[in-house]
């Protein structure tokens, strides 16, 4: 008897409501995936209610679950004590490897180019995304760095981008063995070590030490700039990434233009013992519920999920009939030159699953 899983299902707001009730449709009458889907309360809505983008019921009830479903959430800038929630799910489940594939499918006609499968591996925990952000600077005003500057606190903030050798260690070792098991002949490190050199320094350091134990595989360091540039003009040079946090959140966003934008942008946030999978695109309020926007993302996102749990099979029949989908083209939503709605995709898909 197949085993029978628990999910966290939180679509979030705006498009995140649309896209996953699309995934959803492709597992319950695409496949036979077993489990039982946990709604979990998230978003800007519990903000505004409740003071909590992210309830604490929402983190005891994923503890227990397999993984989890994200859709999509809005942040906005500027508001004090607000806190991104999928920063703090990445942290409190020690979420440190955010995986996201770039690959060409036959038939979609925004690819850059036909012949594209990398993998960018982005630090989900760290760097300037830790949330050590202060809206003034006067803690740190003791610091020779500040003096010299003549900075004034109360006009001056600060965002602190910290690593640790552990963080660093993990990243480029969860890259380097996935370079290893699908037999990727390069992994690029994507840094900026000439100007930030502390961090980075450090990120560098360690990737040599680890790299010494693939001896097989060709190691690249580019500059975060000169990374976007090669990836412009020479991405089927590249095989797995191993970015940073904001250098992996950048590069990971000009990747997913290459293979028709980030309609077709999945992620895998994963640890040890935890994962959680979502489309990278926003919320875009102003789509949501017109059933408008391009669900591949939040479908592939599942793809990632089944090979995660070890469901391959699954894994390989939602990539099989999203192949046969953009090939045939019959079935398009606005941004492939389509008038497919959101669940006309997901009603597509189940159709060729069930062949």
């Amino acid at each position: 008897m197949a085993k029978k899983y628990k999910i966290a299902f939180m679509p979030g707001d705006g498009i995140g409501n649309d896209v996953l009730e699309a995934a959803k449709i492709v597992m319950d009458e695409g496949t036979d995936f077993n489990a039982e889907f946990i709604h979990g309360d998230i978003g800007w809505v519990f903000w505004e209610k409740e003071k909590e983008a992210l309830p604490d019921r929402t983190v005891e009830m994923m503890k227990e679950t397999d993984a989890a479903l994200f859709g999509a959430i809005t942040s906005k800038p500027n508001v004090p004590g607000y806190r991104s929630p999928i920063v703090r799910l990445r942290q409190t489940f020690d979420l440190y490897s955010n995986m996201r594939p770039c690959k060409s499918y036959e038939g979609n006609p925004l690819n850059f180019r036909d012949d594209l499968d990398l993998v960018v591996f982005r630090e989900n925990t760290e760097g300037l995304y830790s949330g050590f952000d202060f809206y003034d600077a006067t803690e740190f005003m003791h610091l020779d760095a500040f003096k010299k500057k003549n900075y004034d606190p109360k006009k001056t903030t600060v965002s602190c981008r910290v690593f640790t050798e552990k963080g660093c260690r993990r990243i480029v070792k969860t890259g380097f063995e996935y370079a290893k098991k699908f037999n990727y002949p390069n992994v690029t490190l994507v840094h900026k070590a000439n100007v930030i050199r502390a961090t980075d320094g450090m990120f560098l350091a360690v990737a040599a030490e680890v790299a010494k134990d693939y001896p097989d595989i060709e190691v690249w360091k580019q500059n975060i700039d000169a990374m976007c540039m090669q990836l412009v003009k020479n991405p089927q040079n590249f095989g797995v990434i191993i970015a940073t946090n904001m250098f992996g959140d950048i590069v990971s966003d000009l990747t997913a233009q290459l293979v028709g934008g980030l309609g077709f942008a999945a992620s895998a946030s994963t640890s040890d013992k935890y994962g959680l999978f979502e489309p990278t695109h926003g919320s875009a309020p102003k789509y949501a519920g017109q059933y408008k926007v391009n669900p591949i993302a939040a479908i592939l996102s599942v793809k990632l999920m089944f090979d995660w749990l070890g469901e391959i099979e699954l894994a390989k029949q939602v990539e099989d009939a999203i192949k046969i989908n953009l090939k045939e083209g019959k079935v398009r939503t606005y941004d492939l030159g389509g008038s497919s709605s959101t669940l006309d995709v997901a009603k597509d898909l189940v159709k060729i699953m069930n062949r």
